[in-house]
């Protein structure tokens, strides 16, 4: 289990190619939960698989038009990835990790100056966006069964667009997060 902030930003370009100038990132908060699996004799490598709640945002302006902007969005994801173990110093653990996700929209908004609109099936969101993240991160076990983790990662998203609409929008994040890693009973398994 792991819950954490994110720092997005928002990539976007119009019809016409032009960027949206002005765009700042926003904190959100992040939550995760899955099963990690050591695939080697060594113990170095681990592969980890599942599920996780990602909140998303940026807000921006445009003085020309004279408009302010703010999106707000959470996906469901499904991931998988690979940890390595880089080296340990006693008890404490320190990991490369990789991951491929799969996120879905199911809840989102966007604000142009006081006026919001739900972003739940329009295309440019409501695609199935695919992350790719990596980072480093650590573990302390505090007990015979439970770890304490710590980890950072960044990410950048591939929108898989399916319309004829030319606009492009890409995520990227920052997560540190914090969690827990639980053996399960009758596993004794080393961490």
């Amino acid at each position: 289990m792991e819950y954490g902030s994110t720092i997005s930003s928002f990539d976007y370009e119009n019809s016409r190619g032009q960027p949206l100038d002005n765009l700042l990132s926003k904190s959100k908060s992040y939550f995760g939960m899955g099963y990690r699996h050591v695939i080697n004799s060594q113990k170095t490598l681990f592969l980890t698989g599942g599920i996780s709640y990602n909140n998303y945002g940026a807000i921006g302006s445009e003085s020309s038009v004279d408009n302010y902007f703010e999106w707000d969005v959470s996906y469901l994801g499904i991931k998988a990835g690979l940890d390595f173990r880089l080296f340990q110093l006693r008890d404490l653990s320190f990991f490369a990790k990789g991951s491929i996700a799969s996120e879905f929209m199911v809840r989102g908004n966007q604000t142009i100056n006081n006026d919001v609109f739900n972003l739940v099936g329009e295309e440019e969101f409501n695609n199935n966006i695919i992350f790719l993240r990596a980072g480093v991160g650590l573990q302390y076990p505090i007990s015979s069964s439970t770890a304490i983790y710590a980890g950072y990662s960044y990410g950048k998203s591939v929108l898989i667009s399916s319309g004829e609409n030319s606009e492009k929008l890409t995520l990227g994040t920052h997560q540190f997060g914090i969690g827990f890693i639980i053996n399960l009973p009758n596993c004794y398994c080393d961490f």
